[in-house]
């Protein structure tokens, strides 16, 4: 009885090997080499027809999924971990993790694309997501000058958001100018769960520290 995990080591991928280490359910690792079109292959694409990673198949009852938002929740209702029930904390989690999945993921990609890969291209788009990356990040750091994680305890919502904040370099972040979200940032950086599945699958990539 494992999962399946098909991914590659980008932000979204991080998110599902976090929380499969953080909830201690076996799984066994297929890469996916979205550098050399991995992604487009049709046994992939059965798992994943967006042909975007991570995707899982759970072999206790052959259930597939993709997007990194649905695999989280169901990590979390399957092992009972990470994602309070009821409750104000129940929505609060979903709350962020919809904020990470419309926001904090998409802009800040759009901010790699233009501020990291493609410098002097396109000045406008340059100003564009650079301006949404550090408003994002205020958003943030407010939020987390109030409590200790994003929805008040630990949750998936801080797995989804961490593989994200993890490349604050490439946003051109300074995480001094965000004390709270700092804080954050480095306390799950220590913690041996999300050391172990941030290099899945790919040990070169240890954890960005500020």
């Amino acid at each position: 009885m494992t999962i399946e995990l098909h991914t590659w080591s980008t932000p979204n991928g991080r998110k599902a090997s976090i929380m499969l280490e953080e909830v201690g359910l076996p799984y066994e690792v297929f890469p996916v080499n979205i550098g050399t079109g991995e992604q487009f292959e049709p046994k992939f694409l059965e798992l994943s027809p967006n042909n975007r990673i991570p995707a899982i198949r759970d072999t206790d009852n052959g259930l597939t999924l993709f997007e990194s938002g649905a695999i989280l929740m169901y990590l979390a209702q399957k092992s009972g971990k990470l994602w309070p029930a009821d409750g104000e904390a129940h929505w609060r989690t979903i709350e962020w993790l919809m904020w990470q999945m419309g926001g904090f993921g998409p802009m800040l990609g759009q901010a790699h694309h233009f501020l990291k890969y493609n410098v002097g291209k396109a000045p406008y788009a340059e100003e564009r997501y650079g301006t949404e990356a550090k408003r994002l990040w205020g958003v943030l750091d407010k939020r987390l000058g109030e409590v200790e994680y994003v929805a008040g305890e630990y949750t998936i919502a801080d797995i989804a958001i961490f593989p994200w904040a993890a490349r604050f370099e490439w946003q051109r972040i300074d995480l001094n100018e965000y004390l709270n979200a700092k804080r954050w940032y480095l306390a799950l950086a220590a913690r041996p769960a999300v050391q172990r599945g941030y290099i899945v699958p790919d040990e070169k990539n240890q954890i960005p520290m500020p």
